[in-house]
């Protein structure tokens, strides 16, 4: 079999953006790769599927998992071959490959390192795996969700790209973009650049994706929770204070060569930066004199040492245990290591005050989040009654909750998905059918036991072992094999979307990736995951469209436990702010708008106390009960824009004083004042002529008196309105318009990554947009160019405009206002422009000419390392907190 049979093709109709990459195939498939961003439910595995039929050639399909694998295999059959049973022209077993072959990463590298072992043991350059593929002449690869691959999978996989040389067809919904630029590039070297994206606004405009919208109920640790979180942060405080005034850490900090002679190790002190700027800030507290060789060090005669706060603690403990240079040992430093680790402050050579592992399990695992989901369960099932179709997803299953005794009074103190189960089976009536689906437990309501055994017999599957749970005959738990597993999942799953039952409880392991339920409308997320790409898939669970409830609108819940002791919330709440990084949706303020980030939901300055909580979670369920104008809601605001932009965000400085004061100052006070100035200079200058007149008035004291009188009142004039128009000008040549700056520096960025063959769009399909708000806080992204180019340019432009760290060259900007006010501002020129001099040379000739005057330094030296530590003491003194952040606005 060398080509597909004639008669297979898709039964359905494609959807406009299907239709467009597929009508765009062959110039997509120039290189020999199609690399394809889309959102779950946008139908990828079909398209995959499609793509692989008209290049017609046998054909290898990679999948993260097994369930996926076979769910590959499954809509090829429905859709494509309408038949229930796999041809035998499709294999699942790399290893015996056939026409079709679909199979895992895990598999294909363990195949792969099978066929190494055994060419190396034969002295051999024949390699079984990539000569049985090429017994079948396989061209044509699919990877899914390649962001999967780890280091000895992707090798494993770029072998067998390189040995067959075939057209790569990438799909996923999640690239991996907050990898490094090594990983990146391994990513591109297997699917290619990317070439088209989809995103769920133009999803949700095309039906695709249904109305949605996240919702984050918060709680507060519990009275024993709170009292260990307590006690743990007093001991914490306690060695805190203690390390504050313990004489043999202040003695040997005090004694290292780095204290006593800075400069006998200028190229340490100036590669650790922070490690030694925490020294100082260490000692100065403990009453040590900073010597002026110090100051000298850091380009300042003096400067305002930082307080020692936990940061700085964390800084100085790290050198003094793991980095300090003369790797000094003691017992102190042997007693001082158990002694954190105990206390969960030391963990993999990392010391972190601020976020210790114990609170943050406490927080996570906090049983105050079951009455999170009580709540949530009780508004939606009396909103929606029996069209509730919810997943409530755990981390863990804990089965020892499950009793076998006629009576299960258990008391629920740890959170999971047989806690969840009981919690709900306890609390609401008959009516709320629930079932409970994991690797290892499936639990279902009794009435769903017949039509379940009913459908098994399609795959000539017996009825399953099923027994009613002892403290409740209203469910039945399964006894499943390995091989029915699949299949039982499967059609529970058609089960609960045929109302058999309002609730799944399950575990993210198993109904995250790969896992197809459209009938979710609700979805309450209780597990910690906050990497980029799982978060992301367990919310795409809920937000696909169900052919069978074309109104269907869906609500997904975050679960967050609140620290009361922490300013920010605590570890719970900055896991959900990370998490809603990935998470682009629908505003929940004034003005409607789309886009990502915590503070859409209502969480941009945190909670303050129990009653913020409380006043937090009754808005949000309010919110949530208003599904009827969710639809309305997303209509008006896709209206707003027609492209999902990715910029870079840089927030205004509060530290100087609002933004509107500083922009009434730019505008109208520099004027103001100048010509105040002005004025009293001219008083002064006819005082000055009323004086020379008064000498032949000699004779007349009282006008002498007013002579002098009136010249002192012009030179106090000139005094007072001329330092007002000295520090307008200062401020007006300081904090000069941010915006257009950002402009020149973009444009100097693109030039470059232009130069460097970063960016390979052509510079007229390209345009740099920028933009100030109402509250100084700026915009800016590049419009055109491919999504890796967009995402290059962002990064790049970031680490100009951040604190520096520590960058091969630094752009120092100077400037000089009616030459008088000098300036100098540090820049960081990016890790993709800094590899040699030239690529620098090249950035600092355009900042030339359209940022201003500039000169380029090599950090490298040690003149380049004092400006880097000058530079950071800046941002030190002027208590410089916040970086930019990337996101997403619909535009």
């Amino acid at each position: 079999m060398i080509h597909y049979p004639k008669e297979t093709q898709f039964i359905y109709s494609w959807r406009k953006y299907q239709e467009r990459v597929l009508n765009e195939l062959e110039e997509h498939l120039e290189d020999d790769h199609l690399h394809i961003i889309a959102p779950p439910g946008s139908g990828k595995t079909v398209l995959g599927l499609e793509v692989a039929i008209r290049l017609n050639q046998p054909t290898l399909i990679l999948a993260p998992t097994l369930a996926i694998r076979d769910q590959w295999i499954q809509r090829f059959c429905e859709c494509f071959l309408k038949v229930n049973r796999k041809p035998d022209w499709i294999s699942r077993d790399i290893s015996s490959p056939r026409f079709l072959t679909v199979s895992t990463y895990q598999s294909l590298h363990s195949v792969y390192k099978r066929s190494i072992e055994k060419q190396n043991s034969l002295d051999t350059k024949s390699n079984f795996l990539v000569d049985k593929l090429k017994e079948q002449s396989v061209k044509t690869i699919v990877v899914d969700e390649a962001h999967h691959l780890k280091n000895s999978w992707w090798e494993s996989l770029i072998s067998v790209k390189n040995a067959l040389n075939p057209t790569i067809v990438g799909l996923t919904a999640t690239p991996p973009y907050d990898v490094s630029f090594q990983e990146w590039e391994r990513y591109l070297a297997l699917n290619g650049p990317v070439d088209t994206e989809i995103t769920i606004p133009e999803l949700i405009i095309e039906g695709n994706l249904c109305p949605h919208q996240d919702y984050v109920y918060l709680s507060k640790p519990d009275e024993n929770e709170s009292e260990k979180i307590f006690k743990h942060r007093q001991q914490i405080l306690k060695i805190y204070n203690f390390l504050k005034s313990d004489q043999t850490l202040i003695k040997s900090l005090s004694n290292s060569k780095l204290f006593i002679n800075p400069t006998s190790d200028l190229d340490w002190l100036y590669t650790n930066i922070e490690s030694y700027l925490g020294l100082l800030v260490f000692l100065n507290q403990a009453g040590i004199t900073i010597t002026p060789q110090h100051f000298e060090i850091t380009g300042y005669t003096e400067f305002k040492i930082p307080e020692l706060d936990f940061h700085w603690m964390e800084v100085v403990l790290e050198f003094y245990l793991f980095k300090n240079p003369e790797k000094l040992e003691n017992e102190h430093k042997d007693s001082l290591i158990k002694k954190l680790k105990v206390t969960g402050i030391l963990e993999r050579q990392k010391i972190d005050f601020r976020h210790s592992n114990t609170t943050s399990r406490q927080l996570v695992s906090s049983i105050s989040k079951l009455s999170s989901i009580k709540a949530i369960v009780r508004a939606e099932y009396k909103q929606l009654s029996n069209s509730l179709r919810m997943v409530i997803l755990c981390d863990f299953i804990r089965k020892d909750f499950l009793v076998s005794e006629a009576q299960n009074n258990l008391k629920l103190n740890k959170i999971g998905v047989i806690p969840v189960f009981e919690l709900l089976r306890r609390n609401f009536d008959k009516r709320l059918k629930l079932g409970v689906l994991t690797g290892s437990s499936i639990i279902i309501p009794a009435i769903a036991l017949e039509p379940l055994n009913q459908k098994l017999s399609a795959f000539e599957i017996d009825n399953i072992n099923a027994k009613p749970l002892l403290f409740d005959s209203d469910y039945m738990d399964l006894e499943i094999t390995e091989s029915s597993k699949n299949h039982i999942i499967h059609i529970i799953t058609n089960l609960f979307s045929e109302g058999y039952f309002h609730v799944i409880v399950g575990t993210k392991s198993l109904l995250g990736e790969g896992w197809d339920a459209p009938c979710i409308n609700s979805l309450i997320i209780g597990s910690y995951v906050g990497s980029f790409v799982m978060s992301n898939q367990m919310r795409g669970r809920a937000i696909r469209t169900d052919k069978n409830n074309p109104n269907k609108t869906a609500n997904i819940w975050h679960l967050a436990c609140v620290n009361p002791m922490e300013e920010n919330g605590g570890t719970d709440l900055e896991m959900l702010r990370r998490r809603f990084k990935s998470f682009v949706g629908l505003s929940n303020g004034k003005h409607l708008s789309i886009e990502n980030g915590l503070e859409r939901v209502g969480l941009n300055n945190g909670i303050n106390g129990t009653s913020g909580l409380s006043s937090h979670n009754e808005q949000a369920i309010t919110q949530a009960m208003n599904r009827d104008t969710l639809k309305s809601k997303w209509q008006k605001a896709l209206k707003s824009g027609h492209v999902l932009i990715e910029e870079i965000k840089v927030p205004y400085d509060n530290t100087l004083g609002s933004y509107q004061q500083q922009k009434q100052l730019k505008y109208n006070g520099t004027i103001k004042y100048t010509l105040a100035m002005m004025s009293s200079a001219f008083i002064g200058f006819l005082i000055e002529g009323v004086g020379s007149f008064g000498r032949f008035l000699r004779d007349s004291p009282s006008g002498e008196e007013i002579t002098w009188f009136l010249i002192i009142m012009g030179a106090i004039g000139a005094i007072v309105f001329g330092r007002m128009a000295f520090i307008s000008a200062r401020l007006f040549m300081k904090y000069r318009d941010i915006a257009k700056d950002i402009r020149g520096i973009a444009e100097t960025l693109l030039l470059s990554l232009i130069n460097e063959s970063v960016i390979k769009t052509p510079i007229d399909m390209l345009n740099i947009t920028a933009e100030v708000d109402a509250n100084g806080t700026i915009y800016c992204h590049l419009e055109g160019g491919t999504t890796y180019e967009k995402s290059s340019f962002l990064k790049a432009l970031g680490e100009i405009v951040n604190p520096i760290n520590n960058p091969r060259y630094i752009i120092v900007r100077k400037s000089l206002f009616a030459k008088v006010f000098s300036q100098k501002d540090y820049h960081a020129l990016p890790e993709l422009l800094g590899k040699n001099k030239k690529s620098a040379s090249f950035f600092s000739s355009k900042w030339q000419r359209l940022v201003g005057k500039c000169e380029l330094l090599y950090t490298r030296t040690i003149e380049g390392r004092k400006l880097i530590l000058k530079s950071r003491i800046e941002s030190l003194s002027s208590q410089f907190q916040e970086t930019t952040e990337r996101v997403n606005k619909w535009r």
